[in-house]
């Protein structure tokens, strides 16, 4: 027996074995949304989407954070037929209907309100311990930016104004003790958060919540927002993805989805500006695009750029291999050989 096999046998761990065939390190589950680009936001890829552990979307109230973890939600039991949503509210501007919109069946969500960190922690710990690996449960917290901490409360009722320390600590001690449950068991938590101004001449969006949620969150999204407008008529926003932290995508890449009042979510929203870049749809003149055929060069047929946010304009081109591999190269992070230059100075050495 190997010293490897051997300690292998000695762990008390049962998950413990080789790294090489280790399921914590092989390729994870990744659940597909149906907009391209909030998938290169998640995963880096065309073809990715969310993965099991943290992810969080911050950003002022309006910012549509709710509503971006509910189209994971709805991707995930789509894919899951057997699915659940557990559902953690605390500030329960979430109606039944807005579910409904994202086509979530109500009858497989159990919405739990919650009024402090510390009533959440023991009860997510308790629904963390019963859930089993193959389970498929998605989690959704809204939101910890508006949660207070028992001791807040309880100052308050008291008639208490002292400035509560305990708020910090408690949320780094729920994210510290849930974070190895949702890798461990495959399980997708989203979190929505608030953001607030950093001190300073040049103030950029802080995280809130303290450092916990920051250190555990495998993927971090800071939304900004910005006015669509249809001459001087506001027909919708267009919000910015600010990738702040990311285990898959280059972080500070910035990707735009579109709202609109009337037609939702613009499934093609982002995709137009890396067509451009990469040839795949040129512009002829201005106002007008055309597809550029990758065999020939050809232009194709011109169009508006409204005409052109349809399945018909975009299917060709995001199942293109050549396409997924430019977004590819765009936003995934690429690991290289670290020690590759150490090996040819050695070989250098030894000559």
């Amino acid at each position: 027996m190997s010293v490897l096999d051997k300690l292998k046998k000695s762990s008390t761990i049962k998950e413990s074995s080789i790294l090489s065939k280790s399921q914590f390190f092989t390729e994870k589950d990744m659940i597909q949304t149906d907009v391209p680009m909030v998938n290169v936001a998640l995963s880096g890829s065309l073809d990715g989407g969310l993965t099991p552990g943290l992810t969080m979307f911050a950003g002022p109230s309006k910012h549509f954070k709710t509503a971006f973890a509910l189209l994971m939600a709805s991707a995930y039991m789509k894919k899951y037929k057997d699915a659940v949503v557990l559902f953690y509210d605390s500030e329960f501007g979430t109606p039944q209907s807005y579910f409904e919109t994202f086509n979530i069946d109500t009858e497989r969500v159990l919405h739990t309100p919650i009024t402090d960190v510390e009533q959440l922690k023991h009860d997510i710990m308790n629904q963390l311990q019963s859930i089993e690996k193959n389970d498929r449960v998605i989690i959704i917290l809204d939101s910890i930016g508006n949660l207070a901490s028992k001791k807040e409360v309880e100052d308050s009722i008291e008639g208490k104004s002292v400035a509560d320390m305990s708020r910090a600590k408690q949320i780094k001690s729920l994210f510290r003790m849930i974070t190895p449950h949702l890798t461990l068991k495959d399980i997708p938590m989203i979190v929505v958060n608030h953001t607030y101004k950093e001190i300073g001449m040049f103030p950029k969006d802080i995280v809130g919540g303290g450092t916990g949620s920051y250190y555990s969150a495998d993927t971090i999204w800071i939304l900004g927002r910005q006015q669509d407008k249809d001459g001087t008529e506001i027909v919708g926003y267009n919000f910015i993805i600010n990738v702040e932290k990311s285990r898959y995508v280059r972080e500070k890449s910035k990707i735009p989805v579109t709202v609109s009042f009337d037609g939702g979510i613009n499934k093609w929203s982002g995709l137009m500006d890396i067509a451009l870049e990469s040839n795949f749809v040129t512009k002829p003149s201005n106002g007008w695009y055309a597809k550029v055929d990758q065999d020939t060069g050809e232009v194709l047929e011109k169009k508006r750029f409204a005409d052109t946010q349809t399945e018909e304009f975009w299917k060709d081109i995001i199942v293109d291999n050549k396409f997924k591999e430019f977004v590819r190269k765009k936003y995934e992070i690429t690991y290289s050989n670290i020690m590759g230059e150490n090996e040819v100075l050695e070989e250098a050495d030894a000559t």
